[in-house]
C-alpha cells in the first residue's frame, strides 16, 4: 500500500525516508508507458556522454586527419560517400562553420532600446572572445555592413533612440583569416553572413522575382543568369551619405578578399575561401561566392586556384538553373544543411524548382519565378532527437542552434541519434523554446547581464558608451581600383536596371 504523504511531517529527521516514499508514490502513479519513455531517455543520455568522451579523446587525431583531408571536407569530390553515414570529420567541420554563422547572431545588437541597435556588440579585435569562441583560431579582419533595404524591412533593426550610431546601416557579417596553416592544412579565409534568428517575416518580404546578375567587373554578362531581386539589391545597394554604407556589401567583401588573399599569397601555402551563413545569410553566402569566383579573385598570380566552398544552413533558393550551372562551371562547392521540416529551404520557387520533370525545366527557365537549389544537400530531421519536444512553431525548425544539435547527433539514415562531441544541448534554447522541459533549460535564455545596463557614479542605471564602432578600412578605394571597380566609374544601380 502507498504511504499517505500528508501523514509525513515536514520536519521529520528521516528526510531521506520521506524522499524515498515520495519517489515510490510518484512512480506508482506514472503510467507504464511514461516510465518506459523515461528509461529510454536515460539510456540515450548515457550514450551521449559516452560519445562525448570518445570525441574528446580523438581530438588530436581529428586535427591530424584534417591536415590530410581538408580538400575532401571542402567538396573536392562533392562529398561523395561522406553524408550517409556522416563522416565524423565532416561533422566537426560543419559545426565549426555553423558556429561562425551563429556568432553573427550572438554578436548582433537586436535590442531596439539600445542606441547601438543594428551594430555588432563587440570590437572586431575581440569578437570571438565576446561570442564565446576564444579558441576559434581566427582573427576578424573586417566587419561588413548593409544599407537598409525597403524590400526586406523585417531583416533590419533600428533603435528607438533619437541619436543613434547610424540611421541606415546594419552590421551584416565579417571576414576572418585563420591565424596559421599548421592546424587546418591551409590558410583559410572565412566569411560569415548574418541571417534571421527566429522570426520568419522576411520570407514574406521576398519579391519572388528573378533579375539578371550582370554586375560590373564580371566577364560573363549572360542575361539568362538570374537571382532573386531582393537578395541582389541587399548585396549591391549603398548610401554615399552613410559612412558605414559608403560602399555596398559587395564592394566591401570583394575588396577584403582581394586584400587578404594578396597578403598571404606570397607565402606559398595552400589557401581556401569558406563562406557560411544561415537563412537569409546563406543566400548572401552563395551570391558572394559566385561574385568572388566570377571576378577571378580566387586565382593567384602563379595560376593556382583557391577553392571556394559555401556551407549553407537552412538557406532559401537564390537563383535560376542558369545560375546553378554557372556556379558549377566556376568550381564553387556548396553543401546545404537543412531540416526536412523547415519551410525556408522550399522558397522561393515553391512550385517551379529543381524537382520539376526534365521536360518542364525549359518552361520554368522562361518564367521569372523558376528557381533551382545549388550544390549538395544534407537532410536532417529534428524528430529524431530525443532532446527536442513536439511543437508547431516553424521558427524552432529553422533555428540554427537546433541544426547544429542535429548535426552533432546524426550518424546516418536509420541510425540512432547519439551526440558525438561535447556540444551542450542547452544551446538549442538560446533563442527558442525547443528542448523538452525535463532538461530544465529555460527558453530564450541568452541575454546580456542586466540587458546591457550599468550603474554610473550617480547611482543611475544607464547604457554605457562604446569606445568606437569599427568603420570601413581607409584603403577600400585603392582595392576597388585594383579590381576595376573604382567608385567614380562603378554604378551598380544602373547596371542592375539594364
Amino acid at each position: 500500500k502507498l504511504v499517505p504523504e500528508l501523514l509525513l511531517k515536514p520536519d521529520s529527521k528521516s528526510m531521506g525516508f520521506v524522499r524515498q516514499v515520495q519517489a515510490v508514490n510518484t512512480a506508482e502513479r506514472l503510467p507504464k508507458l511514461e516510465r518506459q519513455e523515461s528509461r529510454e531517455e536515460d539510456q540515450e543520455e548515457e550514450e551521449q556522454d559516452g560519445g562525448r568522451m570518445g570525441d574528446l579523446k580523438g581530438k588530436e587525431k581529428a586535427e591530424l586527419r584534417l591536415l590530410e583531408r581538408w580538400r575532401e571536407m571542402h567538396g573536392s569530390h562533392d562529398w561523395e560517400g561522406l553524408l550517409d553515414p556522416l563522416d565524423p570529420l565532416l561533422r566537426k567541420e560543419l559545426i565549426r562553420y555553423g558556429e561562425m554563422a551563429q556568432a553573427c547572431y550572438d554578436g548582433f545588437d537586436f535590442d531596439q532600446f539600445s542606441k547601438y541597435c543594428g551594430s555588432c556588440k563587440y570590437n572586431r579585435r575581440y569578437f570571438f572572445d565576446g561570442v564565446g569562441l576564444p579558441e576559434s583560431g581566427y582573427d576578424v579582419t573586417r566587419y561588413l555592413y548593409a544599407v537598409s533595404n525597403v524590400n526586406l524591412p523585417n531583416f533590419f533593426k533600428k533603435s528607438v533612440w533619437p541619436e543613434i550610431w547610424s540611421s541606415r546601416a546594419n552590421w551584416i557579417g565579417y571576414v576572418a583569416a585563420s591565424k596559421d596553416s599548421s592546424h587546418l592544412g591551409r590558410r583559410d579565409v572565412a566569411v560569415a553572413w548574418r541571417g534571421t534568428v527566429t522570426r520568419l517575416e522576411w520570407v514574406a518580404d521576398l519579391m519572388d522575382f528573378l533579375k539578371p546578375v550582370r554586375l560590373p567587373g564580371h566577364s560573363n554578362q549572360n542575361p539568362a543568369i538570374k537571382v532573386e531581386s531582393g537578395f541582389l539589391d541587399l548585396y549591391t545597394d549603398k548610401d554615399p551619405a552613410c559612412r558605414f554604407c559608403l560602399f555596398s556589401a559587395r564592394e566591401q567583401i570583394l575588396t577584403e578578399i582581394k586584400r587578404v588573399v594578396e597578403q598571404y599569397s606570397g607565402s606559398g601555402e595552400d589557401m581556401s575561401i569558406s563562406i557560411t551563413g544561415h537563412s537569409l545569410g546563406s543566400a548572401l553566402a552563395l551570391l558572394s561566392a559566385y561574385d568572388i569566383a566570377e571576378m577571378g579573385l580566387n586565382v593567384l598570380p602563379d595560376g593556382r586556384t583557391i577553392p571556394i566552398t559555401v556551407f549553407s544552413f537552412s538557406g532559401p533558393r537564390v537563383g535560376n538553373r542558369k545560375f546553378k550551372e554557372r556556379c558549377e562551371e566556376l568550381g564553387i562547392k556548396v553543401l546545404r544543411v537543412v531540416n526536412v521540416h523547415d519551410t525556408v529551404p522550399k522558397v522561393p520557387g515553391l512550385f517551379l524548382n529543381e524537382r520539376l520533370p526534365a521536360m518542364l525545366q525549359g518552361l520554368a527557365d522562361a518564367l521569372p519565378w523558376g528557381y533551382t537549389h545549388v550544390g549538395t544537400e544534407l537532410k536532417l530531421d529534428h524528430t529524431m532527437s530525443p532532446f527536442l519536444k513536439e511543437t508547431g512553431d516553424p521558427s524552432c525548425f529553422h533555428n540554427l542552434e537546433a541544426h547544429l544539435h542535429l548535426l552533432d547527433g546524426y550518424h546516418g539514415t536509420g541510425r540512432r541519434f547519439v551526440l558525438s562531441s561535447g556540444r551542450d544541448p542547452a544551446l538549442v534554447n538560446k533563442a527558442c523554446d525547443f528542448l523538452k522541459e525535463h532538461h530544465l533549460v529555460p527558453p530564450f535564455w541568452r541575454q546580456d547581464e542586466n540587458k546591457g545596463m550599468v550603474r554610473n557614479g550617480d547611482g543611475r542605471w544607464v547604457q554605457p558608451e562604446r569606445s568606437r564602432i569599427d568603420d570601413l578600412p581607409p584603403d577600400t578605394h585603392d582595392h576597388l581600383r585594383q579590381i576595376r571597380l573604382h567608385p567614380s566609374s562603378s554604378n551598380e544601380t544602373v547596371a542592375r536596371e539594364r
